[in-house]
């Protein structure tokens, strides 16, 4: 992305270094067990938030992006970090939605805070450690995210490069936006109706509506803002094939689960996020007929 000389977002909050208790109820990372552990790590690596998991939340083989000579071996430009790539991209989902929610949605957008965090913190949806990984709280309407997620999902992953970053920014910041709409109210009502199963599925759907309004965004950005260079969606692509719940199950454990996903297979997280940036659609129309489909 063209990160250099861009306006960074001042909705941010830098807590690294802050430090801060843990919460009783989650105790020592010692006092999970093991199982419980590998399941916050797979819904941590789903772009989700694990404490949804505990009870007390809130709302393969994709190649590496191509080598340019202006970025270091991570995919992130020389000169770049974390930090500016999120605060940056902040900025720019700023611009979209504050443009496109009033005349989309008749209403103001309120601009969400973005929490950087490292090591763990707290939220009004509880305690969350890094292995959270980036989660929208709904209770406070802010953003958190310890920036080792990033460099996970580049190293661990294979999701190289700062779009890659971007898109997870924007998934949350699409949670953000169906919080403001009304969607995450619908789906956590209907899940209190619901089996297991029909609730997961109703995750997924919800999930898979993130993605759609994180390739509206990369839309935009890339028509109006000028923003995104040459293989930046194939990072996003990347990044979305990593965090499918096929993908995770099967490397997590050896096989997978259909009805216990929570956030949709790799492929259609990708088809999700592409059918919002080749669109670039995000009427309300269109969101409905989005959300209701379930054959995404």
């Amino acid at each position: 992305m063209k990160i250099k000389g861009r306006r960074k977002s001042s909705n941010v909050e830098d807590r690294r270094g802050s430090g801060g208790g843990m919460m009783g109820g989650m105790g020592k990372t010692g006092s999970f067990g093991i199982g419980t552990v590998i399941i916050m790590i797979v819904v941590f690596f789903l772009g989700g938030n694990p404490l949804d998991y505990l009870g007390i939340g809130g709302g393969g083989g994709a190649a590496p992006a191509p080598t340019e000579t202006t970025r270091s071996e991570g995919g992130i430009a020389t000169g770049e970090s974390n930090a500016d790539i999120v605060q940056v991209t902040l900025q720019e989902t700023e611009d979209t939605w504050n443009r496109l929610f009033p005349q989309l949605y008749n209403g103001q957008y309120r601009e969400p805070v973005l929490v950087m965090f490292e090591g763990q913190v707290r939220s009004a949806c509880g305690f969350a450690s890094a292995a959270t990984g980036p989660f929208y709280c709904p209770a406070d309407q802010k953003v958190y995210i310890d920036l080792s997620f990033a460099d996970q999902l580049r190293q661990r992953f294979g999701a190289p490069g700062d779009f890659a970053l971007a898109y997870v920014i924007a998934h949350e910041v699409g949670h953000h936006i169906q919080n403001q709409l009304g969607y995450s109210q619908r789906v956590s009502q209907a899940r209190n109706r619901m089996s297991e199963e029909d609730a997961n599925a109703m995750s997924v759907r919800l999930e898979l509506q993130a993605d759609y309004l994180a390739g509206v965004w990369a839309h935009d950005a890339k028509q109006n803002a000028d923003l995104l260079e040459q293989g930046d969606i194939q990072e996003g692509i990347q990044a979305a094939t990593a965090i499918g719940d096929d993908r995770l199950q099967m490397e997590s454990q050896g096989y997978v689960v259909p009805e216990s996903f929570t956030h949709g297979t790799s492929e259609q997280r990708v088809r999700a996020f592409t059918a919002g940036y080749q669109t670039g659609d995000a009427s309300k129309g269109a969101l409905d007929k989005y959300f209701s489909s379930r054959n995404l």
